[in-house]
Formats: C-alpha cells, structure tokens, sequence
C-alpha cells in the first residue's frame, strides 16, 4: 500500500517518517523551502528541527503526485481540510483522517466534512496520545486507528505499524474523532490552572470533570464509552493535559497569565486546534442539550472575559453529585 500525507506540519512530518518504514511515502508540502530541505537535507527544520527523515520520503509542493498513493493521510489542521480535499483528486482511495477538531460554521467533525467533499472514499480516523517529535523518533506510541470497513482497517493498521508505533483498532470513528478534538479544548482548561497558579489539585479535578463532559458529549453524538475511555479519549487528554509540548496546554498557560488570546495565538507557527474548537464545540454542545462547563469557561476565556472571572464563574456553580 502507498501512503501519500497531506500536510508537512510537525505531525504531518512525523507520521510520513511511521509510514516510511514500510515504502515510499509522498509528502504533500505548501512550502516550497520545507520541501527542499526534507529531499536534500533530510530535515523540516521549519516544523520538525532536528530530526533526521528517511530516505523514503519524497516531498513535493505538487498535489498531483499524490495520485500513485493508496491511501492519504490527511494532516492539514481541521479549519482547513475542507479547502485543501477539495483541490484533491480522491476518487475511492481512503482518507486516513489525523487532524482533531469541528469545523467552524457547520460544526462538522473532521470525518463529516471528508465524507461530503469526497463520499465515494472510505474514511478512517488516526488519533491518540501522540507528541510529533516523539513519534518521529520512534519513541513507543499506541494509536488508535478507527474505521468501519474491517478490512481497510486491518490494512492500514498493517501498513503503519512499527515496533515503536502501535495501532489498536475501533470500528467507533465518532468516538475517535470527539475524544481528539474535545481534549484539545481541555488542554487549554488544563493550561489555565499551571498559568494562573491553581495547583496540581486544580489541574486533576479539570481533567477529571473534563472527562465527564467528553464522555456527556460523546455519547450525545453516538460514541462509545469504552472509545472515550481509550487511547483517542482519556489517553490523548492525559498527555495534553501535562506538558507544555502541547500547543493547546501552552495556550492555556498563557491565557491564565492574563494574556490576551489575540496576542498568543499571533505569535504561533503552528496551530493550537482548541481555540478553534472550543467556540464550536460550546455551540454543538447547546444544540445537543449537553452540560459542558470546563469548555465554556475556556470558550469565554477566548472572547476576553478575564481569567479571574472565569475562575469564579466555574467555581461558584451549584453543588451536585458526581456522574457524568
């Protein structure tokens, strides 16, 4: 099977180095110099520093020389996979979906938006705790890789696995996309505690009661508990959750600094999906009826209500029992 990636961001990068242990890989890049560097350097010193990159990538600014790949894993970050599949020939090859978030305005998740640009490709979602320098240097990391055609899903799983890089399959593609795109949103809650000085105590209870509206949200979209509770859920929420590699965490760092979320999110190369998700996933949250307090405070955070009224707001609501 030939992988194509769309997309030469860090995880982008970092996923065509897994698949580049079983062949050739096309690495789909919009810079002409990331390109450069990765044929004749073997290095994307612009998202990936540091990292020496098999020989097996090939890549190119070209999005026709994708069309010899069996597969694409599509990396671009989630606001963008609409334009950039719809300047792709798919055809029936599968989309292998890596990028977490719900698309703004329509509040698709990333799978929906795939399925309406191409619906004659089968779809599968790639998600877990994954930090892309981590994975690139073939550090152990157990993914999920979720699809309803059982076959395809094996192939893949096939294809990309490695010693350091573990695929479990799930036929829940929903649960897989919310858990990724939910945490990412949690992260930045998470952020917000290390920022303003609130304490491990504080950061615990954010990822716990974070849990309990992913969980809430999940199933009010047709997840599965168990998924949630997997490597794409709780797995992927714990790794972001403590460690200021993560975009969304670093973010949130910031925010409870008092920094205004303009000014953090001017200064970013890359992407912290979260501050696109959250807006979103409160709105989605509403229309579902689902209860997601931790997600509206970052949600007002984002639209500049200071972090200590925030903070008041989210501690002052009513007692109640535990449950999610």
């Amino acid at each position: 099977m030939k992988i194509g990636v769309i997309g030469g961001g860090a995880w982008g990068t970092a996923l065509a180095q897994v698949a580049a242990r079983g062949g050739e890989v096309t690495l789909w890049v919009r810079e002409t110099a990331v390109a450069d560097a990765i044929n004749d350097a073997r290095e994307n010193p612009v998202f990936l520093p540091g990292v020496k990159l098999s020989p097996a990538i090939r890549a190119t600014t070209d999005s026709a020389d994708l069309d010899s790949a069996d597969a694409l894993l599509v990396v671009t970050p989630a606001q963008h996979v609409r334009a950039v599949l719809s300047t792709i020939d798919v055809g029936d090859r599968a989309l292998v979906l890596c990028a977490k978030g719900i698309e703004a305005g329509s509040r698709m998740l990333v799978g929906e938006v795939a399925r309406a640009v191409h619906p004659q490709a089968p779809v599968a979602v790639l998600s877990g705790p994954t930090f892309a320098h981590e994975v690139a240097a073939g550090k152990p990391t157990a993914v999920t890789l979720a699809c309803a055609d059982a076959a395809l899903r094996d192939r893949l799983a096939e294809r990309l696995a490695a010693p350091g890089f573990r695929p479990y399959a799930s036929d829940d593609v929903i649960g897989a996309e919310i858990g990724g795109a939910v945490k990412n949103v949690l992260a930045i809650a998470c952020g917000v505690v290390e920022g303003a000085g609130l304490g491990q105590n504080a950061r615990a209870s954010v990822i716990a009661r974070g849990f309990a509206e992913m969980t809430r949200f999940g199933l009010a979209r047709g997840a599965r508990a168990e998924t949630l509770a997997g490597l794409s859920g709780l797995g992927d929420l714990v790794l972001t959750c403590s460690s200021t590699a993560s975009r969304n965490y670093s973010l949130g760092v910031g925010l409870g600094q008092g920094r205004a979320a303009a000014d953090l999110l001017a200064d970013r190369r890359t992407v912290a999906e979260g501050a696109f998700t959250a807006p979103v996933l409160c709105e989605a949250a509403a229309d579902a009826g689902v209860d997601m307090p931790v997600t509206a405070a970052v949600g007002a955070l984002l639209t500049g209500m200071p972090v200590g009224q925030v903070i008041d707001t989210l501690l002052s609501r009513p007692l109640r029992r535990e449950g999610m």
